[in-house]
């Protein structure tokens, strides 16, 4: 297959090369110029800035044509790094990734819930500082610290507004204070989108034209790519699927996708059915806790127990109303389901997810849907909030961080 040439709007000659080189390398300067349409000399002039900086290096190999070999370029995967967290009533992830967006180093530790940000922050920069230690990586060589974190968000003022999940964090300016704590500077955005462009850089969706990423973390969100760019609609509050109108009995209170199938829902049935007298294996330790109960539930349910594997059916199944809508409007040909919710019961959902598109998709007889679980399901959000660290500081757009070059 030919690849596609890449679009350039809103791109700078440095970063669509550096995004080349990176995602299609080892390439050759001709290629470069003929995938790009840049001249000849705008390609020796933008690789020659990137050689000094140590980005792009000369792999060895060479490319025969008949006349001189062309030298073959790729990326120094170790000449930076970003730090990416992924912010949680659940749970934190940190996560450290090179130029390439490998994953060179992760951490997870327990969620923020009802904790006071100003205690918070400094524990996460704490971490991510003791991360960096750990794999002996010089503060010099980090371009900077992502942070992903539950919507809506106020992006301009680098603030939470509306997390259900993390009610006292409305208003507390996140994206100045962790990078103040850190000395380094800082990136702000949802954890669905910083997931569906985990999912993009990481190449897993790059012959997708309409992509979603659903993320269930204590809360429900989709990321949606759009031919290679980040929707973000009006103010970057995209895909707040989990706010959807769930289907209830009739006489029942209208409750959201988030308050049916979330993971506090999903606990608070658990509770609620054992407390009944209702016979299964679920265990847990903290009956207060509804994440720990959520996972215990999910732990059960791929056991075969069967309130449990109910239980998790049903969220399931909430859940893919909600995404084969999302997917009518959109006519997407691509879903990953990415977040710590999915870590053990992902299986369920996505069987039920597939199912239901196979059968019920408006466009289906026209193209199909894939559905997978995400390269990176427990921490998709940190790495794709470090991308953007990266694609901001390294290979920048003049329209912010939602457009990138097709891998």
């Amino acid at each position: 297959m030919v690849n596609p040439k890449p679009d350039l709007g809103g791109a700078t000659s440095r970063g669509v090369v550096l995004d080349l080189i990176r995602s299609r390398g080892p390439i050759s300067r001709v290629q470069l110029a003929t995938s790009t349409g840049f001249t000849q000399a705008t390609i020796s002039n933008v690789v020659r800035q990137l050689t000094e900086d140590n980005l792009v290096i000369e792999s060895g190999e060479r490319e025969y044509t008949g006349g001189k070999p062309r030298v073959m370029l790729t990326i120094n995967p170790r000449a930076r790094y970003a730090v990416g967290i992924q912010l949680g009533a659940d749970s934190t992830t940190y996560v450290v990734i090179d130029v390439s967006g490998a994953v060179v180093g992760r951490v997870r530790a327990r969620g923020v819930r009802d904790d006071e940000p100003d205690e918070v922050v400094p524990m996460l920069a704490a971490r991510a500082t003791g991360l960096l230690g750990t794999l002996d990586i010089p503060m010099g060589l980090v371009v900077g610290v992502g942070v992903a974190a539950p919507g809506p968000l106020d992006l301009d003022a680098g603030s939470i507004v509306g997390a259900p999940t993390m009610s006292g964090w409305l208003g507390f300016p996140i994206r100045a204070a962790v990078g103040e704590a850190m000395g380094l500077p800082a990136v702000l955005d949802n954890d669905a989108t910083s997931a569906g462009v985990g999912e993009f850089w990481g190449g897993g969706i790059a012959e997708s034209v309409a992509h979603c990423t659903v993320y269930m973390g204590a809360g429900i969100g989709a990321g949606i790519v759009i031919g290679g760019s980040v929707y973000r609609g009006a103010t970057s509050n995209t895909g707040e699927i989990g706010q959807l109108r769930a289907s209830v009995a009739p006489g029942s209170e209208p409750r959201t996708v988030e308050e049916v199938a979330g993971p506090r829902a999903v606990a608070q049935a658990a509770r609620d059915a054992l407390a009944a007298g209702r016979a299964s294996s679920i265990e847990f330790d903290d009956a207060d806790d509804p994440f720990a109960v959520f996972s215990a539930v999910a732990v059960a349910a791929s056991h075969g127990d069967a309130l449990a594997r109910q239980l998790i059916g049903d969220s399931a199944q909430c859940l893919a109303d909600a995404v084969l809508a999302l997917a009518d409007i959109l006519d997407l040909d691509s879903i990953a389901l990415a977040g710590p919710s999915f870590a053990v019961a992902g299986p369920i959902y996505l069987q039920a997810i597939q199912d239901r598109l196979e059968h019920e998709f408006s466009a289906r007889a026209r193209h199909s849907v894939r559905v997978a679980l995400s390269h990176h399901v427990v921490d998709a959000a940190a790495v794709g909030v470090a991308t953007l660290v990266l694609q901001r500081e390294l290979a920048p757009r003049s329209f912010g961080p939602s457009t990138f070059v097709r891998a």
